[in-house]
């Protein structure tokens, strides 16, 4: 078996599978840094994506973070996709090992996400979608990964997505100011953030 026959084995194994209703069915899997480069480095080379952080960065800098991050317990990076095609990118993460952490009194079994959605591509804006995404991930994250909680954090200038979460269910919380972060292996500058919260009985009651 070559190479590339073992690396998209690997890319193949979704975490979560569920079907999202006159969409189609969606898949999350963990990102693989250097075989899914291109296709995250378009996106986060966007304008529109200015507030992930990650404008002028190269397709090899974009692989070399994700790498990084594969190295790390707390930290995990996965792609999403949509009947075998890539819609978003999705991080998780302990808020206990991240600058959010600073920010908020963090409860036992909390977790964080960062979110990255797509352009519609030849499929085109469909309403729903971003709701029946949100709800697949909600579904991963609270109930496939046993979680109480999930904390958001985009920029507060940001209002797009701050309004996606509070659409989803989401509990607006305080606006806080997370602290650069500057180490050999990771820059982040200082961001104004409006934090979320989402419980799991809001999210699936009953």
């Amino acid at each position: 078996m070559s190479d590339r026959q073992d690396s998209r084995n690997v890319r193949d194994v979704y975490v979560h599978e569920q079907v999202a209703d006159g969409f189609g069915t969606v898949g999350i899997r963990p990102l693989d840094a250097e075989g899914d480069a291109d296709v995250v480095h378009g996106w986060v080379s966007e304008e529109r994506a200015v507030f992930w952080g990650m404008n002028g960065l190269t397709r090899d800098q974009v692989a070399e973070v994700y790498a990084h991050m594969a190295g790390l317990d707390t930290h995990h990076a996965f792609l999403t996709e949509l009947d075998g095609e890539p819609v978003a990118l999705l991080q998780t993460y302990e808020p206990t090992e991240d600058r959010v952490g600073e920010c908020y009194p963090v409860e036992p079994g909390d977790i964080g996400i960062h979110l990255l959605l797509a352009p519609a591509g030849g499929r085109g804006a469909r309403p729903g979608w971003s709701a029946a995404l949100m709800g697949a991930f909600a579904s991963y994250v609270l109930v496939g990964l046993d979680r109480p909680r999930v904390v958001v954090d985009p920029d507060v200038r940001n209002e797009k997505a701050v309004a996606r979460f509070l659409r989803q269910g989401f509990e607006e919380g305080p606006v806080v100011t997370l602290p650069e972060i500057d180490l050999p292996d990771v820059y982040l500058p200082e961001k104004k953030a409006q934090l979320a919260f989402l419980r799991r009985e809001v999210a699936f009651p009953g």
